[in-house]
């Protein structure tokens, strides 16, 4: 059954308020806590000076109370001694300003000086606890990413990318081949020469762009690695996570997701609507109770990047600090996300975070208590949670989706390092076609391309810009069908053109070329023919050449005609970026393609399956019916479910 957790900062209270609080913790229903990710300037307030004392107690505390330690490894945050000894830890902005201490995230990962610290404080920290009875599991450092701190312009890193390109490349002719360097004078006679793609005039090659965002993404990834290889050195059998992102694609988390046993990832739907995807309207009708799917899209992918294992790290209560507005969640929708969660395979949910700080950047970040210890809102859900937990059977596990969709952090670098217009988003992109899904009551996977296809109907790619040989082979043997997005196939790994025009490898699925391609602004649209409906388009055009069938094509003045969708039996191009109701249709009619049960759109609920266990889920602002059968057995909620409300049932009578 789903565990449920907290993250707590005993160096940030009274000495006397642990007790109450680990008692308070336990009384609620809370089995996990997660300490330290922070707390390196309080155990070591000077350069080799431990302080231990406070952190063993605040272990026996939370252990003896009968709840299991997360310990997190405080990288994250390099104490100012530290930072004033070797500055040259600090990460360089694009402009090529350092940015200072005095906040957290204040590293570069290429920083020699600092990985050797970050690898010493790891060591000293699984040394002295990786043993502990009480530590279960380990968090590497925090929220790689945040703050956009995954691109640093320093020194260290452009040694660091010299040795890199090096390695990648072997000559510096190779090099200049790949980065088509005969073009506008940028030869290069050794790698020595290079610098970083940043405060350039104009725009540097994409290759040289994309070769960037590679290696900072395996900076993270060998970063990370070397902090696991510690804690399995000093803590062996105990579990390695990392709390990743919402909607973050600044490095390969299936890279970094290799290193450690659970994926884990932090939750904050308030502050991802109001950052997101949506349009106004769309923000104002969801303003308490988030993006129906962003989230939901993340515990899919997280669940991918952990191999089937994935935790909640942090799970918004209440308001946060962070975003451009910061919204209270509508009642009861810290319930609804911890169920959201459970249904989507996660097996713990922690909350961020125990107690409201009353000082620091966070104050207006909502905890499970208030400031005075009081119950808020978030505490009062989580109750309301565990109640529900012993209604529920044990060991029920999300299966295999007849549904994939592919997420490659490639294709993403690519898109990033050469858009071809100002409002194009992958991510978003990718978030309205799983939307879709989604509203057709279907259930998902996330993949990449180094994933195992068998088993699955249907294998949407949204933005698959740089597919592989290999993984085009193995989805044409699969037997799947296949659906691709705009800009798929469209360029090689070096970021060049294929050289018989896109989509390079996956003309073996469909026998088409693009010969032209045309970002739109949002004020011009276009109607494309589907079926006996015309639907307006925007934001991308593409001409295609092909012998297939035409299942949609652009009609008005401009080449009526050109092919909008094709197909065959397995594959099918999209050449445009459909939206609202051509989108439904067109999902829909992949699912009855591929032969997946859909439903009529759902509008505001959303469902989900955990074994024997159906999920609905009412973002919507009036009551929803629940499509169960006659014969299912309400576990949790009922057939008419409220707003902000969840239901639970079984379809076998158990």
């Amino acid at each position: 059954m789903l565990e449920l957790g907290v993250c707590y900062y005993p160096e940030q209270w009274p000495r006397e308020k642990w007790e109450e609080d680990a008692r308070r913790m336990v009384e609620l229903g809370l089995a996990w806590v997660r300490i330290g990710e922070f707390a390196w300037s309080h155990i070591e307030p000077q350069s080799g000076v431990f302080q231990w004392e406070w952190m063993d107690e605040a272990i026996e505390v939370l252990g003896r109370a009968g709840l299991k330690v997360i310990l997190g490894t405080p990288t994250a945050a390099p104490p100012k001694w530290l930072v004033d000894r070797y500055p040259d830890i600090l990460p360089v902005d694009a402009r090529g300003v350092v940015r200072k201490f005095g906040a957290r995230r204040h590293y570069c990962f290429s920083s020699r000086r600092y990985r050797a610290e970050a690898a010493r404080i790891t060591e000293a920290m699984a040394r002295r606890y990786g043993d502990n009875p009480f530590v279960h599991a380990w968090q590497t450092d925090n929220e790689y990413g945040d703050h956009d701190t995954i691109h640093s312009y320093s020194d260290e890193a452009k040694r660091a990318f010299r040795e890199w390109l090096a390695a990648r490349y072997d000559t510096v002719e190779a090099m200049n081949a790949a980065w088509g360097t005969q073009f506008w004078s940028m030869h290069y006679n050794g790698f020595e020469e290079v610098d970083l793609p940043n405060n350039l005039v104009e725009e540097p090659t994409p290759t040289h762009l994309g070769d960037y965002y590679r290696f900072s993404s395996d900076q993270v990834k060998s970063f990370n690695k070397a902090q696991v290889d510690i804690l399995r050195r000093h803590s062996p059998g105990r579990p390695v996570t990392h709390n990743f992102m919402n909607q973050n694609t600044d490095f390969d988390h299936y890279k970094v997701g290799e290193d450690i046993d659970i994926a884990s990832w932090d939750v904050y739907p308030m502050g991802g609507l109001i950052n997101g995807r949506l349009s106004d309207a769309d923000k104002a009708r969801y303003l308490r109770v988030g993006d129906p799917d962003q989230t939901a899209f993340n515990h899919d992918l997280y669940r991918a990047v952990g191999r089937g294992r994935v935790w909640v790290m942090e799970q918004q209560p209440g308001p946060v600090n962070w975003a451009a507005h910061n919204q209270s969640p509508a009642d009861g929708m810290v319930r609804l996300w911890t169920w959201l969660a459970y249904a989507h395979g996660v097996d713990m949910v922690a909350y961020f975070r125990w107690r409201q700080a009353p000082f620091a950047q966070e104050q207006f970040h909502a905890g499970l208590l208030l400031p005075n210890s009081e119950a808020d809102q978030g505490y009062l859900e989580v109750a309301e949670v565990v109640k529900e937990m012993a209604c529920l059977p044990e060991g029920e596990v999300r299966e295999k989706a007849a549904v994939a969709f592919v997420l490659d952090y490639e294709s993403r670098f690519a898109t990033r390092a050469l858009p071809q217009g100002r409002g194009y988003a992958a991510s978003a992109v990718a978030l309205d076609w799983y939307s879709a899904v989604s509203r057709l009551g279907v259930d998902v996977d996330i993949i990449g391309q180094h994933s195992d296809l068998s088993g699955y109907r249907l294998v949407i790619a949204p933005d698959l810009v740089i597919p592989d040989a290999d993984f085009v082979a193995r989805l044409k043997a699969s037997g799947a069908k296949a659906l691709f997005g705009p800009r798929s196939g469209s360029k090689t790994r070096d970021m060049h053109i294929p050289a018989d025009l896109p989509p390079g490898p996956l003309a073996d699925l469909l026998d088409f070329r693009v010969t032209r391609v045309e970002s739109l602004p949002d004020y011009h649209e276009e109607p494309v023919l589907y079926g006996n409906a015309s639907h307006p388009v925007t934001g991308w055009r593409e001409l295609i050449r092909t012998s297939e069938n035409v299942l949609a094509s652009f009609e008005g003045a401009h080449r009526t005609g050109s092919p909008a969708v094709i197909g065959n039996e397995q594959a099918r191009y999209v050449g445009t970026l459909p939206q609202g109701e051509f989108l439904m249709r067109l999902m829909g009619d992949a699912l009855g393609w591929a032969g997946v049960a859909g439903m009529p759109d759902l509008g505001d609920l959303r469902l989900a399956r955990r074994g024997r266990l159906h999920f609905a889920f009412n973002y919507g602002s009036t009551v929803a019916t629940v499509p169960a059968s006659a014969a299912a057995t309400f576990l949790v909620g009922g057939r008419q479910l409220a707003p902000v409300d969840v239901a639970i049932w079984t379809e076998d009578g158990r």
